[in-house]
């Protein structure tokens, strides 16, 4: 299956904001007073996570709130230990997270992250209480050679080896679709190659033995193209960059299928 609603509308403010800024953010979302049945994530930098965690934590008990969840963009395989400069997901769980990106694709070309660490980091994950996105795509050059399906089959089946359906029993896995080449270039896939995509996500995932499954869809998307993309089937919501970064922009994308 693959659940239509609610949607998971995720921000990913990859190395932008500070701590104030994501305090006003909070803020700002708030006066806001989002009413819709969508799941809303953030993905602070990690600098930023705490001070983001405590103006949420202050805002718990609004109706609004009960929708806002935020998470790591990045997480190491192990509690602790000589793991310098790596990012503790039981810490980030004691500050309130609850979800990791794992595997996007600047981790994976700028940081030489491979499919066996990317498994790696889900299966920790899982075994932390978080709940991780998985995230694949492939590049223009890829897509251009007529690989794209073998790209996401190689990333899906990396990450996922070994994984059973059990695991996702209590929430469904959750892949990011994202061309690499619609990454903050303001290029957006056309709506039919966005349906193609996710379609074949689906059915292979399916093929895998999971059939609990929501697929977001990433790359330059804002308020003035979500609802279309989220009309598209086995469009479960979105994983935002830039548009995300500001309040009342993401708001409107926010309310993209409510």
């Amino acid at each position: 299956m693959s659940t239509r609603f609610p949607l998971i509308i995720a921000g990913n403010w990859k190395q932008h904001h500070g701590p104030q800024q994501a305090r006003t953010f909070i803020s700002d979302w708030m006066s806001l007073s989002y009413q819709g049945s969508n799941q809303i994530l953030l993905f602070p930098p990690a600098l930023c996570a705490q001070a983001l965690a405590d103006a949420l934590a202050s805002a718990l008990g609004s109706q609004q709130a009960t929708h806002l969840e935020w998470g790591l963009q990045n997480s190491w395989t192990q509690k602790s230990g000589a793991f310098t400069g790596e990012n503790s997901l039981a810490v980030a769980k004691e500050m309130g997270a609850r979800w990791s990106l794992i595997g996007h694709s600047e981790r994976r070309s700028l940081f030489g992250e491979t499919d066996s660490l990317i498994k790696q980091k889900v299966e920790f994950a899982l075994s932390e209480s978080i709940r991780p996105i998985i995230c694949i795509g492939e590049t223009l050059q890829e897509r251009e050679a007529g690989k794209t399906f073998e790209v996401l089959g190689r990333q899906i089946s990396g990450a996922l080896q070994d994984i059973k359906a059990e695991a996702f029993q209590n929430h469904p896995l959750v892949i990011a679709y994202e061309p690499v080449w619609a990454i903050g270039t303001g290029v957006v896939a056309k709506p039919e190659q966005v349906k193609e995509a996710h379609a074949w996500i689906h059915t292979f995932l399916n093929q895998l033995g999971q059939p609990n499954h929501q697929i977001l869809y990433g790359g330059s998307v804002k308020a003035d193209n979500a609802q279309e993309l989220a009309a598209i089937p086995f469009v479960n919501g979105f994983l935002v960059g830039g548009a995300s970064l500001e309040a009342k922009q993401f708001f409107q994308i926010a309310k993209a299928g409510d």
